[in-house]
């Protein structure tokens, strides 16, 4: 048994015993990659199945239903996270100091829609667009861009009480940050205490030559987590080594989200990864319910 309770005005996770431990989020990802007005009867059900949070994806920011989507949040009391994925003709590292300067107002945008939604985490490989650049290698000056844009948008996330969690991302999406310890380099040259990391287990699984020690080195960086399996079928279902990763965690006192991505099947949702990815059998609620059932029992176990 746990239950809720506040440290300097976020939410954290604390067991009977008085320790804290990870909560537990899923992505709006395992039904749809475009979050509406219909998707919004989900939340009742998210927060039944036993999660704390629901990741929403955010590509253009005012697509979303903020005022309902907020409203549906607080009333299912459920803690919203934001994975923001850029869309075509936004690039921070563009060499073009026009283009730049429009990324910039995106991800500030980005923050504000956020802070609207009552989130106080944003998401995502946030430096660069997905695909950007993976024919060659990413130049200095497109590392020492990223670097400024991000700098650039600290006093908004200081103005909305907003964490940023850089993604770094496998070598088919990115040349520029697909490790931890890139990410970590780039969050020191950041030097601002609100941008940290997030780590997903499926990237992390193509780059890292061990995830939970990865994860270890990270230290107080380390700011979200993605719980995906290989395949991002149901976590546990492949060889993604949780077991050790959840014990890393309780090592380190993560007291952050770890939100489960995994795409799930649905034939309503022609949109969704799933649609794409899945293995027809595995359905969005398999994600959710069989993801979060083997995530806790990795959570009770001593380590």
């Amino acid at each position: 048994m746990s239950t809720r309770a506040s440290d300097d005005g976020y939410d954290i996770y604390k067991t009977q015993d008085g320790g804290r431990s990870m909560k537990l989020g899923i992505s709006a990802f395992a039904w749809t990659r475009s979050f509406g007005m219909k998707h919004l009867s989900w939340l009742p059900k998210v927060r039944e199945y036993g999660f704390e949070g629901l990741e929403i994806p955010m590509f253009r920011p005012r697509d979303l239903p903020v005022a309902p989507l907020r409203m549906a949040f607080e009333s299912n009391e459920l803690d919203c996270t934001v994975c923001v994925i850029l869309p075509s003709g936004v690039n921070p590292i563009d060499a073009d100091s026009d283009v730049r300067r429009r990324a910039l107002a995106h991800l500030v945008e980005c923050v504000e829609v956020a802070a609207e939604l009552g989130a106080r985490l944003l998401g995502g490989p946030v430096y660069a667009p997905i695909g950007y650049a993976v024919e060659r290698r990413s130049t200095e000056e497109e590392w020492k861009r990223a670097i400024e844009m991000l700098q650039r948008l600290g006093e908004k996330l200081d103005e909305n009480r907003m964490r940023l969690a850089v993604e770094p991302v496998n070598r088919s999406e990115t040349s520029l940050l697909r490790t931890t310890e890139e990410a970590r380099r780039l969050c020191a040259e950041i030097g601002n205490p609100a941008i940290g990391v997030t780590v997903d287990t499926f990237h992390a699984n193509i780059e890292e030559k061990c995830i939970a020690s990865s994860i270890e080195r990270l230290g107080p960086m380390l700011s979200h987590l993605h719980l995906s399996e290989n395949d991002r079928g149901v976590p546990g279902s492949g060889h993604v080594p949780f077991p050790e990763i959840v014990a890393t965690l309780r090592k380190m006192e993560y007291e952050g989200y770890g939100v489960i991505e995994g795409f799930g099947y649905a034939a309503d949702e022609p949109d969704s990864p799933g649609a794409l990815l899945a293995d027809y059998a595995v359905s969005p609620e398999d994600i959710a319910l069989r993801g979060l059932q083997y995530i806790r029992s990795l959570s009770v176990r001593e380590c």
